[in-house]
């Protein structure tokens, strides 16, 4: 699929996702939302991925949905969008901005610049956030007279708790990363000059030094943790174990300890 909205582009193991808007700041729309999605199923299935960086070009990550681009109603991008909305399933990950749980790679959120509305909500469903320390971000919908939309309450109150959740939620204010950092928003907090930097030597780490399989099983397991009791959670880690230890990546893991040396795991 050929893009018009994103850039796309692999390297050393890595798929970057760069929403490629800047005039508009990389406002949200339908085709963008299409563009997205398709981006990340491809990274999803590609075994020559190992990790995902989703990001914003120019001096924005997104600044929340582009109103002009759907006759000034915001929740006619739902309309438009093929994928169900199944309100039934305890924890539906193929939803509008819920997908990123799904897909079998680790997903990094590279904060450049604001990050609005429906642009922050993607980025919480990102499984790692790095964001430019004077990064702007804000929930934006109290003063637009909405709501916490899809999934948007959940999901903030899993990273930062009710308190925080509420806070960010009902005042609308805006932060920065480096207050973002120390809510648990994001995970780290960079410099802007240094933030593409530090990401991706992390992300290489990633796909240079960890195992594919080991990060897709605990990646699901992680986002199971919400729907589940502790029993359940470390039965379901004891039914894994076996197969772990009898997986190639195991071995090759084990021996590259002792040998003192890089893995080189195959790909999943």
């Amino acid at each position: 699929m050929s893009y018009e909205t994103i850039l796309y582009d692999v390297k050393d193991r890595i798929a970057t996702v760069t929403l490629n808007r800047p005039e508009q700041m990389n406002t949200w729309n339908d085709q963008v939302a299409t563009e997205v999605y398709d981006a990340m199923q491809a990274a999803g299935a590609d075994r020559g991925v190992r990790v995902i960086v989703f990001t914003g070009a120019g001096k924005a990550f997104c600044a929340g949905g582009d109103i002009h681009s759907f006759g000034g109603d915001p929740h006619a991008l739902m309309t438009k969008l093929p994928r169900p909305f199944d309100m039934r399933k305890r924890a539906d990950w193929q939803t509008r901005c819920s997908y990123y749980p799904a897909i079998p790679k680790p997903v990094i959120a590279m904060l450049n610049g604001a990050t609005v509305g429906i642009g922050l909500i993607h980025a919480l469903f990102c499984d790692i956030r790095f964001a430019a320390d004077d990064a702007t971000i804000t929930t934006a919908f109290a003063r637009r007279g909405l709501t916490a939309e899809y999934g948007m309450a959940w999901i903030l109150s899993h990273h930062v708790g009710h308190a925080r959740a509420l806070d960010l939620l009902l005042s609308a204010r805006k932060i920065k990363g480096i207050e973002a950092e120390r809510m648990g928003l994001v995970n780290r907090a960079f410099p802007s000059d240094t933030l593409a930097d530090e990401t991706y030597a992390y992300a290489r780490d990633l796909a240079e030094n960890c195992s594919p399989r080991s990060m897709r099983i605990m990646k699901e397991q992680l986002w199971e943790v919400p729907f589940q009791t502790p029993h359940e959670a470390i039965m379901a880690a004891g039914l894994d174990m076996p197969i772990a230890n009898q997986c190639d990546e195991y071995k090759e893991g084990m021996a590259s300890f002792l040998e003192k040396r890089k893995p080189n795991f195959t790909d999943d």
